[in-house]
C-alpha cells in the first residue's frame, strides 16, 4: 500500500457514481451489458464525464468499443478539463495512483516524470484532487481492462497544436487516447441539442477550433483532432444524450455525446 499522500482518493464516489464496490461493479457492469462494441480497436475516445445517472450509459457504449475489441492497450492516456483549479496548458499529479471503490490504478510515473522534466506539463496535485473529469472514468476502465497504467491529464486554455504535440510522443500501438469531456451546458433543451449537434459535426470533420461554449474538453478535444488529422484516424459518433434524458430539467440542460476514433 502507498502512503496517504501517494495516493489520489476519489472526491466524487458517491455523488457521480456509487461509493460501495459491490454496488459500483453492479452498475457498471449493467450499464456495459446493455450495449456492444464494433469490434474494431479504438485508438482514441471521447467519453462524457457527468454522474452516471446522466451519462453513464453513453459512457459504457464507448467502453463497450474498448472490452470487444481485439486490441486491448496496456496504457491510458486521460486528459480532461479542470473544473475547480484553473490551469493554463498540461498538468499532472504527483501521486503513484488513483484509488477509486474498485482499487488503485496505478499511475505511469516514467510518462509523468518524462514530461515534467521537457517541461512539456507542470505538477499539480491540488488541480487533480477534488476534479471529477478522470476519475469518473476509472472504474469503467477497470471493469474493461482490468490492470493498465494510466497518464492522468489536465487541461486548460493552450493552442491545439501544442497540446497534441505533447499527447502525440504517448500514443502507440498500447496506449489508448481518452479524451473526457462533455457538450453544451445549461441551455434548454431544444436549444442544447441544436448546438451539440453542431459540435457533432464539426468533432465528425476533425474540427480544431471548437470553444468552451462547445465542449468543457474543447482543448482536449481541438488536439485529439490533430492528431486524428496527422495520423489519418477516421472518427464514428457512437451517441448523443443529454441530462434530461437522465431525468435532469429541460430548462438546464448539458450536452454528452461519445466517439471513436480508428486507423483505416
Amino acid at each position: 500500500m502507498y502512503a496517504s499522500f501517494e495516493v489520489r482518493h476519489p472526491a466524487v464516489a458517491g455523488q457521480f457514481y456509487p461509493a460501495d464496490s459491490r454496488e459500483l461493479t453492479r452498475t457498471v457492469r449493467e450499464m456495459l451489458g446493455a450495449t456492444r462494441g464494433s469490434g474494431r480497436s479504438p485508438r482514441a475516445l471521447i467519453v462524457p464525464h457527468a454522474g452516471y445517472r446522466y451519462s453513464g450509459l453513453l459512457a459504457a457504449r464507448a467502453y463497450a468499443e474498448l472490452r470487444d475489441a481485439g486490441r486491448h492497450p496496456t496504457r491510458v492516456a486521460l486528459i480532461g478539463p479542470a473544473h475547480r483549479v484553473p490551469v493554463e496548458g498540461l498538468t499532472v499529479p504527483r501521486c503513484f495512483a488513483f484509488a477509486t471503490p474498485l482499487g488503485d490504478v496505478h499511475v505511469d510515473r516514467d510518462a509523468v516524470a518524462d514530461m515534467l522534466a521537457a517541461g512539456t506539463a507542470v505538477a499539480s496535485d491540488r488541480a487533480h484532487a477534488k476534479e471529477h473529469s478522470l476519475e469518473v472514468q476509472l472504474p469503467f476502465l477497470q471493469e474493461a481492462l482490468g490492470d493498465f497504467l494510466l497518464v492522468p491529464m489536465l487541461v486548460g486554455y493552450e493552442e491545439p497544436d501544442t497540446v497534441a504535440a505533447v499527447l502525440d510522443p504517448l500514443v502507440d500501438d498500447e496506449t489508448l487516447l481518452i479524451v473526457s469531456t462533455d457538450l453544451s451546458h445549461f441551455h434548454e433543451v431544444a436549444e442544447a441539442r441544436t448546438l451539440d449537434h453542431r459540435t457533432i459535426e464539426r468533432i465528425r470533420e476533425l474540427d480544431t477550433t471548437l470553444y468552451g461554449d462547445d465542449a468543457c474538453g474543447c482543448h482536449a478535444v481541438n488536439a485529439l483532432n490533430a492528431i486524428a488529422k496527422r495520423r489519418g484516424w477516421d472518427v464514428r459518433m457512437l451517441g448523443y444524450r443529454n441530462s434530461a434524458d437522465g431525468g435532469g430539467p429541460d430548462y438546464r440542460v448539458v450536452g454528452y455525446g461519445a466517439f471513436a476514433y480508428t486507423t483505416h
